[in-house]
């Protein structure tokens, strides 16, 4: 059964790679990407009817995309938060939050927030793109979300990537007795671009002779794809956190402890403007 998803990261990498399959599939795929020109080379390339654009630095841009889906769209089946990365900083945004965890959390928190009532009356899943990162970085400080105190690339990615799972784990707390469902998940280490423009280590892993050893975009797509087109509660269960071998798989303690989650979901609404 052909399906209405929205997929962000979409211009390329795993969410390029994805767009392609689906589109073959003969879901409805709306590409959703930072750049005009990558994103829309991706749809040209995948025959994809439609894509938007959005820059997740600024939360206008979040806003105004949620107003333009909420337009053209009457149900979302899939919601895909594939959009992130790991950046030098800490870089505060024009909004006053850093940079990474702005992409990587608040932006697409703020999204799906924006769309939740479309999501809800299409009793839609929420996959979010996440990290093993999480496990091997993340250590959230809940009074210092935006890493201003104690940043590195590799703890702000870490957390914020945590981030990514304890919305997830939100998410399923909070809506799935409304027939919403929510997964989070580890796509595999991908030769991309990657940490490109950080100190990082990463960005000898992915730019140096070690990227031979990296899964391809395609590979990494492959996973995404398999979530996006699951069946809730056969291919995967909600409010889980997946490794890149499909299977549900440890991660953080931090994202196994529901008073940090719920008030980690407080916290970030409270950033927002979400009351």
């Amino acid at each position: 059964m052909s399906k209405t998803i929205v997929l962000t990261g979409a211009s390329d990498g795993i969410g390029a790679a994805s767009a392609e399959t689906l589109v073959s599939l003969g879901h409805q795929v709306i590409l959703v990407g930072r750049s005009a020109e990558k994103t829309r080379a991706v749809a040209r390339r995948v025959g994809a009817d439609q894509y938007l654009l959005a820059d997740y630095t600024k939360l206008s841009d979040v806003r105004d995309l949620a107003d333009a889906l909420r337009d053209r769209l009457d149900r979302i089946d899939v919601l895909a938060n594939n959009a992130g990365g790991l950046f030098a900083g800490p870089v505060a945004t024009q909004d006053g939050f850093e940079k990474t965890f702005q992409v990587n959390h608040l932006a697409p928190f703020l999204l799906t927030h924006q769309l939740t009532d479309v999501l809800l009356a299409s009793d839609a899943a929420v996959i979010n793109t996440s990290s093993i990162g999480a496990r091997l970085f993340g250590n959230i400080d809940i009074d210092d979300l935006n890493n201003f105190h104690h940043f590195t690339p590799n703890k702000a990615y870490g957390d914020a990537k945590l981030a990514n799972i304890l919305f997830t784990k939100g998410l399923h707390a909070r809506f799935h007795d409304q027939g919403l469902t929510s997964v989070a998940f580890h796509p595999g280490n991908v030769a991309t671009n990657f940490a490109s423009d950080t100190t990082s280590y990463f960005r000898w892993v992915y730019h140096g002779f070690l990227k031979a050893f990296l899964i391809s975009p395609e590979k990494g797509g492959r996973n995404l794809t398999h979530f996006i087109t699951g069946q809730p509660g056969i291919s995967w269960e909600s409010g889980h956190f997946y490794g890149d071998n499909r299977r549900i798989t440890r991660t953080n303690p931090q994202a196994s402890d529901m008073a940090l989650i719920h008030q980690h979901w407080e916290r970030s609404a409270e950033m927002l403007g979400i009351h």
